[in-house]
């Protein structure tokens, strides 16, 4: 176990149904980080942007995108998480894929699919929640939507790290702000939010506002809104352990059973 997690969270802006350029584009950002990080975090469906158009742009588990992040996450010596388009048994799924130095792949597919914007008809939803054990740390990924679900959330494993990757529109980003430190101080854990940037293929907006809030609600980045930016923030298992044993709440949380 580690008392430092080191991650990079990359807020970019994407193109449109591309994979090919996006993938190039992230390649570069992802080269430009100075000195050695254990993680680096990428948007929800960071190949494409949020398209229903899953038939075009769907890859497989041995697809071009999780060869690439196996290369670069080998190359570089660190884990690389986004969720990207994946075909699988006649199925799309909005499939996180965590991908570990050592060519390991752990993956979380959305569970709560975006129904304003009809993503349940196109999109299969994922039924488990996921714990990712990486250097000691226990890290709980989900995706965009899931944020407004905070019984999924809910820190019943004694995790870490809660990582959500959006693609969460600027009209709402107010919400995105406040779900993030709220499910940070109930949870009493790291809660990290990456969300893109720009103008979608759909006429949709995004300003980004990507953060990491501590065990206190207390941010501990400084992205500016509507830019392309990368950060790196470390993360102190002390923090959590220091709180959690002094400001018991956890203790007294909810027992629950969740039903599909």
């Amino acid at each position: 176990m580690q008392d430092e997690l080191k991650i990079a969270l990359i807020q970019s802006d994407l193109v449109w149904e591309n994979p090919k350029q996006n993938r190039e584009n992230f390649t570069q950002k992802i080269e430009n980080i100075l000195g050695s990080v254990h993680v680096i975090i990428l948007p929800e469906m960071f190949t494409t942007g949020f398209t229903m158009n899953a038939t075009s742009v769907a890859e497989t588990m041995q697809g071009e995108t999780v060869t690439w992040m196996k290369d670069l996450a080998s190359k570089k010596n660190v884990a690389i998480t986004g969720s990207i388009i994946i075909s699988e048994t006649n199925n799309f799924y909005n499939r996180l894929l965590f991908v570990k130095p050592n060519g390991k792949i752990e993956y979380y597919d959305k569970c709560h699919t975006f129904t304003l914007v009809g993503e349940h008809k196109t999109f299969s939803a994922g039924k488990e929640k996921v714990i990712i054990d990486y250097k000691g740390w226990k890290i709980c990924p989900l995706i965009c939507y899931d944020l407004r679900f905070p019984v999924w959330a809910r820190n019943t494993e004694d995790y870490d790290v809660l990582i959500y990757i959006a693609n969460w529109p600027q009209p709402r980003i107010s919400a995105w702000d406040a779900l993030l430190k709220a499910r940070a101080i109930e949870n009493m854990c790291y809660c990290v939010g990456v969300n893109r940037v720009g103008i979608d293929g759909v006429d949709s907006t995004y300003s980004g506002h990507s953060v990491v809030y501590d065990v206190l609600g207390n941010s501990i980045t400084s992205f500016d809104p509507n830019v392309e930016q990368t950060q790196i923030v470390v993360l102190k298992k002390s923090h959590i352990e220091r709180y959690r044993s002094k400001l018991k709440f956890l203790n007294d949380r909810d027992t629950f059973e969740l039903k599909s």
